[in-house]
C-alpha cells in the first residue's frame, strides 16, 4: 500500500514545473546528507579513496551535492516513467556519435552507474528502432518491481532480461542486431570479479562481463553517459571503442574503468557514490570501510 501511495505521490510530482520539481530534489537531499549518515560516511570514503589529491572541504561539496543530484533525479521519475512522450522528449536529449545505433550490427552500450541512467535508457529507445535489451535484478517488492519494469519499458521495443536467467539469452539478444544496455560498474560480489585499478585503488574487484559479452557477441561497443542538466537531461553516445575487446578481459576491464573515470571527472558528483564500490577485498586485506 505504501509503495502505491508513493508511486502516486511521485506521479503527482511530476506535473510541477521542472525547476520546482529540482528545488524540491535539492532540499529533500540536503536533509538527507545531514540524516543518512551511512550512506553519507560511505559517499565520502568513496571520494576520499578515489581523490586523495583533493581537498576534504570538495569532496565533501561533491558528496552533498551528489545527494541532491540522488534525490532530484529519483523525483524525476514521476515525468520521466509517467509524462507524455512529448514531454520526455522535450526534456530528454540524445547526442554524440548517433551514427552506431544505424544498420544492425551487435552492438553493446556500456551505460555505467550516473545518477541520470534511466533518462539515457529512454533516450536509447526514443531515438532508434531497434531492439533495446536491458538486463534487472527483481526487486523485492512487487509493486516496486513492475514500476521500474513498466518505466523501463515504456516506449520502443524494449525487452529486460533477468540476470538470474543466464547468459544464452543476452548473447542470442545480442548476436542478433540488438542493442544491450550493460551497466556492469558496481561491486558485485567476489563471483566472477576481477581485481583491476578504479581511480587511485588498484585493485577494484570489478566483473569483465562487457570484454566477455562484447567477445561472446561479437559486437562493438559504445559508451552512454548521462548527465542531468538544468532542462532536463542530456545522455552523450560515443564512437565505438576501438581495439575492444582484445583476448584478455582482465586488461579490457582495466581498460573500461579508465574510461569511467574520465566521464566521472566531468561531473563528479552524479556519479553513484552511495554505493560501497570497494566492498569486496583480495583474500587477505583489510575493508576500506
Amino acid at each position: 500500500m505504501m509503495a502505491r501511495l508513493g508511486i502516486a505521490l511521485l506521479n503527482l510530482l511530476g506535473r510541477l514545473p521542472l525547476p520546482l520539481l529540482r528545488a524540491l530534489g535539492a532540499w529533500i537531499g540536503r536533509v538527507l546528507f545531514v540524516l543518512a549518515a551511512p550512506r553519507r560516511r560511505v559517499a565520502l570514503r568513496n571520494l576520499e579513496l578515489c581523490f586523495p589529491e583533493v581537498p576534504e572541504d570538495q569532496r565533501r561539496a561533491w558528496a552533498r551535492e551528489s545527494f541532491e543530484v540522488f534525490c532530484q533525479t529519483f523525483l524525476d521519475r514521476g515525468w520521466l516513467w509517467s509524462g507524455s512522450e512529448a514531454l520526455v522528449r522535450s526534456r530528454v536529449k540524445l547526442s554524440g556519435a548517433l551514427h552506431e545505433l544505424e544498420g544492425d550490427a551487435p552492438t553493446i552500450v556500456f551505460a555505467p552507474h550516473f545518477y541520470s541512467m534511466d533518462a539515457g535508457g529512454l533516450a536509447l529507445p526514443l531515438n532508434t528502432t531497434r531492439e533495446f535489451t536491458s538486463i534487472f535484478a527483481t526487486h523485492p517488492n512487487p509493486v516496486l518491481d513492475q514500476w521500474f519494469m513498466a518505466g523501463r519499458q515504456r516506449f520502443g521495443k524494449v525487452r529486460m532480461l533477468n540476470r538470474a536467467d543466464g547468459v544464452k539469452p543476452i548473447i542470442s539478444c545480442v548476436r542478433k542486431g540488438g542493442l544491450l544496455y550493460l551497466l556492469p560498474d558496481m561491486d558485485y560480489g567476489p563471483g566472477d570479479s576481477v581485481f583491476v585499478p578504479f581511480f587511485a585503488v588498484p585493485d577494484a574487484a570489478t566483473i569483465p562481463s562487457l570484454s566477455r559479452f562484447a567477445r561472446l557477441g561479437k559486437a562493438k561497443v559504445v559508451a552512454l553517459y548521462s548527465r542531468m542538466t538544468p532542462g532536463g537531461y542530456e545522455a552523450v553516445l560515443t564512437p565505438a571503442w576501438e581495439h575492444f575487446p582484445t583476448d584478455d578481459h582482465i586488461a579490457d576491464t582495466a581498460r573500461m574503468n579508465r574510461e569511467l573515470e574520465a566521464a566521472i571527472r566531468t561531473m563528479p558528483a552524479q556519479y553513484y557514490w552511495v554505493h560501497r564500490r570497494f566492498k569486496t577485498r583480495p583474500q587477505g586485506r583489510p575493508s576500506l570501510y
